[in-house]
């Protein structure tokens, strides 16, 4: 068996145990409401929903991303993933939505609070099971380069500290009697809500639109000037674009001009996978080989050329701008 496949069937676990632990924290949400009759308890019950609903989503496109590059898709099905995440952000401004439609309700016609201290252990006892869970899938999201896992990981740790926004307005209402108190909460998680979701939808909307990624882009490059060899002499043109936990990268790389094609060819394509490998990328480089055209003697550490112009007076580490820059003509 793969390490990749290994992987792949890690992440499905991850998704399966987020969608179990989201039903049980909703159960306990609710029943929380029940036990209190507070608004902003069940706003809190409402956004679990959708944390159930994303988790199955999020599960689908995690197994859909795992899926190898076909035909169809030849640069695999990752993307799926940024679908996921921007479904998940459309899910929690609609939530938001409801929310301050029931909050509205509650400051018109007020509301009547019943067993607010049980309802309040309860909806902690789920707010801590909430943190636990969303810190477990942000890790491994990020530890497994699967965007699905850790957007999910990032909904949920927001909804843990909205429990605990929650939880601290609720105990000004149970010493103060204050009940108003109580959709004034609701309010303010439904704007946090929205918040979150507009991020995350705009960030997976930059993804799916191929927008430059500079974290991205800087990892490569770092890594590029670790394992460089003396004659990868310059870089222009990078170009980076993610399509799930893949990263595709283009770059022109400048070699000595008097190297035979083959010698170029091997000598590029082995930097890039060290580069990657280095890195802890996973994706693939594509070249584009340029002659030195005798440009970058001051630059170039070649001691024993014989076509030389200039001698060497510059460092020669890669540096962004010039790496995605246009290259001389």
């Amino acid at each position: 068996m793969s390490a990749e496949h290994i992987e792949q069937k890690a992440r499905v676990r991850i998704a399966l145990l987020s969608i179990v632990a989201g039903i049980c924290v909703l159960g306990l949400k609710y029943w929380s409401y029940l036990l209190s009759g507070s608004v902003a308890l069940k706003s809190d019950a409402m956004e679990s929903i959708v944390n159930v609903v994303a988790a199955v989503f999020a599960l689908g496109a995690v197994i859909f991303a795992g899926k190898p590059a076909d035909k169809d898709h030849p640069y695999g099905h990752g993307k799926i993933e940024h679908f996921s995440a921007a479904f998940e952000g459309g899910l929690i401004s609609l939530a938001a939505v409801f929310i301050l439609i029931e909050a509205g309700k509650g400051l018109i016609y007020g509301v009547e609070l019943k067993d607010l201290g049980k309802g309040l252990a309860v909806n902690l006892l789920a707010g801590a099971l909430n943190g636990s869970l969303g810190w477990f899938l942000l890790t491994q999201g990020r530890k497994r380069r699967s965007k699905a896992l850790e957007a999910d990981g990032h909904h949920i740790l927001s909804d843990f500290w909205t429990t605990v926004g929650i939880a601290s307005g609720l105990l000004a209402v149970k010493f103060t009697g204050i009940t108003w108190l109580d959709p004034v909460m609701a309010v303010i998680v439904g704007l946090l809500l929205a918040r979150t979701g507009f991020r995350l939808v705009k960030e997976s909307s930059q993804a799916l639109l191929d927008v430059e990624d500079p974290q991205v882009l800087d990892k490569v490059l770092v890594a590029m000037n670790r394992v460089r060899p003396w004659d990868i002499i310059a870089l222009h043109e990078m170009r980076t674009f993610r399509s799930g936990r893949y990263t595709h990268v283009d770059v022109h790389m400048v070699v000595p001009e008097y190297y035979p094609v083959r010698q170029a060819h091997d000598l590029c394509e082995d930097f890039g996978k060290r580069a990657l490998e280095d890195g802890n990328i996973e994706g693939e480089v594509h070249t584009h080989v340029d002659p030195c055209g005798r440009l970058y003697c001051d630059r170039c550490p070649a001691e024993c050329c014989i076509i030389r112009r200039a001698p060497k007076t510059t460092a020669t580490s890669f540096l962004l701008e010039e790496a995605t820059a246009e290259g001389p003509a």
